[in-house]
């Protein structure tokens, strides 16, 4: 994998305005200009060619001008105006950028607006997310004190029809990982038959394929697991301020900036217990931050600062900020991902955890506690500082982990890993040139 920490190191300036007005032309000229010059220092070269990929990858996550975005909403919402588009913009509720000079949204923005505001949701005639069932698991958590259910499932990737040609492809799909909300794990077939499991010790859990490919075709493993979990009320006065871990930072992004460690001093103030802090740093995530879907991570930059200064995130984003201020204040916490999965369906999700004695590591959920929050559920809300739900498939006990066998090239994320990476011919597939699927198999509660 490249060295991500050069994502830390300055633009030159002139690369950075044409980058910001949009003149991705111009900005990957100036940088090829720099390149080639003796006197750039080969530290900032390295920056240089990671820019490169950003900006090759940006511009199609932003396809809308404003009047392409304005008919698109108003084909929903008759009444809309292209004021409201212009409040959206300025309020951080649609996404967009330059190109060109001229303002392009995001090519989800609508989705994420319908998805955060009731009020734009109903304007849309939008169904409501149902959260009922994640109330219900609240309750029977505090009665019961722990839950177990029993998922089996396939997850298959494939190159996408439009991108496929014949040639070498390795394909890594995830599986779940041995974690203390994660047991009885079995592997039970794969087509084709890979040739390699990662190891106990990798950070993020796959089977490896390798295949000369004449013909397109899917990639799936089959997997079983119980995703356990219990519940805990954090109560302040037993919470030492002794700890048996250490905080671990990871560049480039769970590690100190003067923005983050200015926020994370003024959320913390005079206050010395964990406890209160780890809930002020996840009030700040879960009130403060709004949930947007959001463009490819490697676009992002320093992800957690990303969040902290825009106040916005999807659920990595979210984790990767509560992270990062709980090791800022010196409160041991890590990231947790995978699948969030249901009966009937199952999505990427990303969560965290975060370390207090005498309880151990327990469960954060920004994303999760911010919608309840946004709902005025504070139950739901509360439930998700120091817990989780069992509705998960973790594959991931670490961001931006290598993968066994490493993988030729940058993937098309570094810092994940859920959907599955394709590499072919020596190139990591990104965005439309890959199809993933996940087939819920049987999922059954057994405690």
């Amino acid at each position: 994998m490249k060295d991500l920490s050069v994502l830390l190191y300055p633009l030159p300036e002139d690369v950075q305005q044409a980058r910001i007005f949009g003149d991705y032309p111009r900005a990957l000229r100036l940088i090829e200009r720099r390149l080639n010059m003796l006197e750039t220092p080969a530290c900032m070269k390295q920056r240089l060619e990671l820019e490169k990929q950003i900006l090759q990858r940006l511009p199609a996550y932003y396809p809308y001008t404003e009047e392409e975005a304005y008919a698109l909403v108003k084909m929903e919402i008759p009444d809309f105006t292209m004021e409201e588009l212009r409040e959206w913009e300025d309020s951080r509720k649609a996404d967009w950028i330059y190109v060109n000079g001229q303002v392009h949204l995001q090519d989800r923005f609508f989705d994420s607006v319908k998805k955060v505001y009731a009020d734009i949701a109903a304007r849309a005639h939008a169904d409501a997310d149902d959260r009922s069932h994640l109330d219900e698991n609240v309750r029977m958590m505090k009665e019961n004190g722990e839950a177990m259910w029993h998922v089996h499932m396939r997850t298959s990737v494939k190159i996408a029809d439009d991108a496929f040609h014949p040639g070498h492809a390795r394909v890594w799909l995830p599986v779940p990982i041995a974690a203390q909300n994660m047991k009885n794990i079995r592997i039970l077939k794969a087509e084709p038959a890979f040739l390699q499991e990662s190891s106990a010790e990798c950070g993020s859990h796959t089977v490896y394929f390798e295949e000369d490919l004449q013909e397109n075709r899917w990639f799936s493993v089959e997997y079983e697991y119980d995703s356990y979990v219990r519940y805990t009320s954090i109560d302040p006065a037993a919470v030492t301020s002794a700890c048996s871990e250490t905080p671990q930072m990871k560049l480039p992004q769970i590690t100190a900036t003067p923005y983050l460690l200015a926020l994370c001093d003024e959320l913390k103030k005079d206050e010395t217990n964990p406890a209160v802090i780890a809930r002020r740093i996840y009030d700040f995530c879960t009130k403060n931050v709004t949930y947007a879907f959001m463009r490819e991570y490697m676009t992002l930059g320093q992800i957690p600062e990303y969040c902290a200064a825009g106040l916005k995130g999807d659920c990595g984003v979210q984790a990767l900020l509560f992270i990062t201020l709980c090791c800022l204040a010196g409160i041991p916490a890590k990231w947790q991902s995978g699948l969030y999965v249901t009966p009937d369906d199952a999505g990427n999700h990303d969560w965290a955890m975060f370390y207090l004695e005498p309880y151990g590591w327990l469960f954060a959920d920004p994303s999760f506690g911010g919608s309840a929050y946004r709902s005025g559920n504070m139950e739901r809300h509360d439930y998700y500082f120091g817990n989780l739900d069992p509705f998960r498939m973790a594959a991931n006990r670490d961001v931006q982990c290598e993968f066994e066998p490493a993988e030729g090239g940058l993937r098309y994320d570094p810092y994940d890993s859920q959907s599955g990476e394709i590499e072919l011919d020596g190139e990591m597939l990104g965005r439309g040139r890959k199809e993933r699927r996940y087939e819920v198999l049987e999922m059954k509660k057994v405690l």
